[in-house]
């Protein structure tokens, strides 16, 4: 079954408002407005809130037990949007989820075991990822994760405008009102759009009862088991997960689930093409005609060239020859000890070194196009 090719345009604001803390982020704290755009005009007719769906009742009935949303309050205010399109509804918008998945009530509950111990030397640390292996069932694949291909072929053969993806790999219950607001937001953008969540905790019937408000309008969404294995198998990722799952590898202080997170957005983009977002936009437009696009973080003042990309947006074919660039960056320089190393700062480094090659045909979205 064949996955078509995609060219996306964009138009978005992207919030954060978040006072850094930990030592993997500035230790100022800050508060910003992330946005992509396509021209220097603010155009839309497209409100951010949605009038069918009260985000706070979401939580309040999705919530789940004993969970607090620590920092989050929840508008009560109803949100206004368009009619929304009517678009058939697909069979196959409920994951297929095992008898075990469906009777999980927040799955994750327990304590992450990709978080690793603070204040431990190298090997005490390898020692500890050592004895968690068993643990880490993303590493692996299962009866689940097996049907992960075939699940991605049939749901992007509904007439899908443009292939979303964004990827999850906390537990469900830590899903707040802003990660839902950007899928909303996107699919109201972007009605005959397909998301697709990568995402185990959410690939259950308590991810399911998250996502259902936006299945009930017809939206086409799913999230989705990964298989690791078969996503880097014949890239240059492939011996990095064999070290890592042989516990040969340090997988480093910054929580592995962050680098698992840059890795799966490049193989998913290699493999199936798309638009890969992190879950804190806002989407205003619709992305029909950007294509092999990321954005600039930052540019020289003098010079007015770009010195940081940001992974937090990409747009690529299938197959696009740098993404095979980046995976091979990513498997060879890792260091899960800095923060950003094997995400934007890679991209970064990937495409100062080859991205004037003839045939990649990249666009830099300049930074006034990503952060205001």
């Amino acid at each position: 079954m064949e996955v078509r090719k995609t060219s996306h345009k964009t138009f978005n604001y992207r919030l954060l408002n978040r006072a850094f803390k930990s030592p993997i982020f500035s230790t100022t704290a800050f508060a910003a407005i992330f946005f992509l755009l396509y021209s220097d005009r603010i155009i839309s007719n497209l409100s951010v809130y949605p009038a069918d769906i009260r985000i706070s009742d979401i939580f309040e009935t999705h919530q789940a037990p004993d969970e607090v949303f620590e920092g989050q309050q929840t508008s009560k205010k109803i949100l206004e949007a368009p009619q929304t399109p009517k678009i058939e509804a697909q069979e196959n918008s409920r994951p297929q989820l095992t008898t075990q998945a469906m009777n999980e009530e927040g799955d994750g509950e327990t304590p992450d075991p990709l978080i690793p111990p603070k204040d431990v030397t190298r090997e005490e640390r390898m020692e500890w990822f050592r004895s968690k292996l068993p643990e880490l069932e993303i590493l692996k694949s299962n009866d689940l994760s097996q049907k992960f291909h075939g699940r991605v072929l049939e749901f992007f053969n509904k007439q899908c405008t443009i292939q979303f993806f964004m990827v999850w790999l906390s537990p469900a219950r830590s899903i707040g009102p802003r990660e839902f607001m950007a899928a909303d937001t996107l699919l109201k953008a972007n009605p005959q759009a397909c998301l697709m969540i990568i995402s185990r905790s959410l690939d259950t019937g308590y991810g399911y009862r998250i996502l259902k408000p936006l299945i009930d309008l017809r939206f086409k969404v799913l999230a989705v088991t990964p298989d690791l294995p078969f996503l880097v198998k014949d890239t240059p990722a492939a011996v990095w997960l064999e070290e890592m799952k042989s516990g040969t590898k340090d997988p480093g202080h910054i929580p592995l689930s962050n680098n698992l997170s840059n890795l799966i957005r490049l193989a998913m983009l290699y493999k199936y093409g798309g638009v890969y977002l992190d879950t804190d936009f806002i989407i205003l437009k619709d992305f029909t005609r950007l294509r092999n696009a990321v954005g600039a973080q930052s540019i020289d003042q003098v010079t007015k060239k770009w010195t940081r990309l940001n992974g937090a947006v990409m747009i690529f074919d299938i197959g696009h020859p740098i993404l095979v660039n980046f995976l091979q960056e990513f498997a060879t320089t890792f260091d899960g000890n800095k923060w950003g190393h094997n995400g934007p700062y890679l991209v970064s480094r990937v495409i100062e070194r080859v991205g004037n090659t003839p045939g990649y045909d990249l666009t830099i979205l300049r930074p006034r196009a990503f952060i205001q």
